[in-house]
């Protein structure tokens, strides 16, 4: 089966084309099942780039149209890749119940630090971001809310080596999702961004080669995302090889995100 769970439209402010436009590509390009999965938007407060609270029943509306439009040709789930937030969880539940989503996925990329401020990943000023980041994944792996965690190694975007704070941060993680029956994400949008000198060598700013080879001695389910932001990136080379990094891994790897059972939903 071939599929992607990490698709993301116009409507997140720094992607292309409409929902319309993936589902026509992942036609043509022989996948079996797409999942949308666009920057969640919150009630009350705009964390930026995602879409506009008022867009989201749109967006719901739109995907359940073309499920019943294209229902002979492929399957399609109306997800969101939204961050964790511990005063949220009433909303996370609404949106799955009310809302009738078909997942979630845990994509952290503001927390809360441990002063209650609201940190950016993408801009660590130093490895002990790095715990702080790992610590609300954990507590998002946690609730069963979630089907997958999204780019899980994210934090290797940033120029710092990979110290014993980083080390520890890996294992946080990959215990976490062990523990939690949680499937982790190889993200292939970090193939897309080159390879490049860091503080501990020439790699991808993520997926991590030393992140993934902690994943590989633990009982977790791996699955590759596209997190694709142009109908082009569906199913192109970099998720090719993004799937050829994690056969070379040993990580066992899974098509659907819908093997695994949240808590949540049992």
């Amino acid at each position: 089966m071939a599929s992607n769970f990490h698709t993301h439209t116009y409507r997140c402010r720094h992607a292309f084309g409409t929902e319309e436009d993936y589902v026509i590509s992942a036609i043509n390009c022989g996948l079996d099942q797409l999942g949308f999965s666009d920057h969640g938007p919150f009630p009350d407060h705009d964390f930026g780039l995602r879409m506009d609270y008022n867009e989201l029943t749109d967006y719901l509306d739109t995907i359940d149209r073309l499920k019943i439009k294209y229902r002979d040709r492929i399957e399609l789930f109306k997800g969101l890749e939204i961050e964790y937030y511990p005063e949220y969880t009433d909303y996370y539940r609404y949106l799955i119940g009310e809302r009738k989503l078909d997942y979630l996925a845990l994509g952290e990329h503001t927390y809360h630090s441990r002063s209650g401020e609201i940190k950016n990943i993408f801009f660590a000023n130093s490895t002990e971001d790095f715990l702080e980041y790992a610590e609300n994944l954990c507590m998002g792996m946690e609730t069963g809310l979630f089907r997958f965690a999204a780019h899980p190694d994210i934090m290797f975007i940033n120029d710092l080596p990979i110290d014993g704070n980083a080390e520890k941060a890996c294992r946080m993680i990959v215990e976490c999702a062990a523990k939690n029956n949680i499937i982790l994400e190889y993200n292939a949008n970090g193939h897309r961004r080159e390879r490049r000198m860091y503080p501990d060598g020439m790699r991808y700013p993520y997926p991590h080669p030393f992140f993934w080879s902690m994943a590989a001695r633990a009982d977790i389910k791996v699955i590759v995302g596209s997190d694709c932001h142009t109908p082009d990136q569906v199913s192109d080379r970099y998720v090719k090889s993004a799937r050829e990094a994690v056969i070379q891994l040993g990580l066992k790897l899974t098509d659907s995100i819908f093997d695994n059972t949240s808590k949540e939903n049992q």
